[in-house]
């Protein structure tokens, strides 16, 4: 089965492998997904994340991190921008997601980044999610 949207898959991925107290969710591998992920753990809402390969297009596994009283690191993940509806915002118009509590990642002509370093650089692009 083709998947019309592999962001929206790799954030529910990890949202039901968070909710069910999984460790690792393997998700199939592609940069962009391996760019998430790396500022997912340079944000700290996850632990590690690896590249397993395979025949096919290869496996992201993501280590999901849990606090002393085993809530996730992350309260809520959601896509802003979908295939249908595309949302890309300029550097200057880039706003902070809960009064600058959580993160949107965003992905720019320069990588995929944070909303804090898209400010501070002044480049815009693609809203693909906020976490908080």
């Amino acid at each position: 089965m083709a998947i019309s949207d592999p962001v929206a898959d790799m954030l529910t991925r990890i949202r039901n492998g968070a909710k069910a107290r999984f460790n690792s969710v393997d998700i199939p591998a592609s940069k962009l997904k391996i760019d998430i992920a790396e500022v997912l753990k340079s944000e700290g809402y996850i632990k590690n994340h690896k590249f397993i390969k395979d025949d096919k297009q290869g496996i992201l596994r993501v280590y999901l991190k849990y606090d002393a009283d085993n809530q996730c690191a992350m309260y809520q993940l959601t896509r802003v921008s979908k295939p249908s509806r595309r949302v890309y915002v300029k550097g200057r118009e880039i706003k902070p997601v809960l009064s600058g509590t959580g993160i949107a990642i965003l992905s720019t002509s320069r990588g995929v980044m944070t909303d804090k370093r898209a400010r501070k650089e002044n480049v815009g692009g693609e809203v693909l999610c906020n976490i908080w």
